[in-house]
């Protein structure tokens, strides 16, 4: 696997895996991978198609009082990982080539990103949208992979997409998660054996919420019963929502696609999680 620090390079490096009419995936990270980042190196790999890993700890989209300083660096580790994993070419671009001096553009993509984290991280989402535009300029992949964990940041990135016509196919993966049901998060290592033992009750609230409403109780009720049961858990709830999986207006429509997301701190580790509602039963 290359390891590429320089645009000059990694143009020559992408073309070259290029050559002999291979396509490109780009699988976007900032880095302290886990199985949840090799899970999308393993779905992005197929015959005569080339697999880039980006590490970047965007900075634009850490808020003042989030924890890009504490964000954990384990470069070595990762590469090692990637390699392992069988990707091709890793770009690891420092900040001054992804933000050099005098640098003044921002994206902002209304509608999906405006609700949910949308108003607890301000400006977080044009961080994202700003700094996966400029990666996909940079490696120009015919597809790019992303977590359903990140659910509204999946679906800021194909709004983006569709609006500013990079052609690429996004898709998105299916959350990977510990044997007891925590999705694997690069900020599961700021929990202490306490904190890990009750943060299982996310999965398992979302789980019991996400069937009552399937099967047609009162939404409402089982989302106040979610809540409560993370608050007994030692949580300090953000928001517990049922959204259209499509638009993240509230979920109204059984019908349509819905999902269950939630984000809530237990100690100071912030974590989200997100389930689809399957159709109503007997609707």
């Amino acid at each position: 696997m290359q390891t590429i620090r320089t645009l000059e390079a990694l143009r020559s490096g992408i073309g070259a895996l290029r050559d002999g009419g291979a396509s490109v995936a780009l699988v976007p990270t900032m880095g302290a991978l886990h199985a949840g980042h090799l899970a999308l190196i393993e779905a992005a790999k197929r015959p005569g198609r080339k697999v880039v890993a980006s590490i970047f700890v965007n900075p634009t989209q850490f808020g003042p009082n989030e924890d890009l300083s504490r964000y954990p660096r384990r470069e070595a580790a990762d590469a090692r990982m990637l390699t392992e994993a069988g990707c091709d070419l890793l770009w690891l671009p420092p900040v001054e080539v992804m933000y050099p001096a005098g640098f003044a553009t921002k994206i902002s993509v209304s509608g999906v990103s405006e609700g949910l984290d949308g108003i607890s991280r301000p400006g977080h989402f044009d961080g994202v949208a700003t700094v996966v535009a400029k990666l996909f300029n940079q490696v120009r992949p015919d597809i790019a992979l992303f977590g359903e964990k990140d659910f509204q940041q999946l679906a800021v990135i194909r709004q983006m997409v569709a609006d500013l016509d990079f052609g690429i196919e996004i898709q998105g993966v299916p959350t990977q998660r510990d044997d007891d049901g925590l999705a694997l998060s690069s900020r599961n290592i700021y929990l202490d054996d306490a904190q890990r033992a009750a943060a299982v009750a996310l999965p398992r609230a979302l789980g019991v919420a996400a069937k009552a409403i399937a099967r047609g109780d009162d939404a409402d009720g089982a989302l106040a019963s979610a809540r409560e049961a993370l608050i007994a858990a030692g949580f300090v709830v953000d928001y517990l929502e049922l959204v259209d999986a499509l638009t993240l207006t509230p979920g109204t429509d059984p019908a349509r696609a819905r999902r269950l997301v939630a984000a809530a701190k237990i100690g100071a580790t912030r974590l989200i999680d997100n389930l689809a509602v399957p159709p109503r039963e007997h609707a």
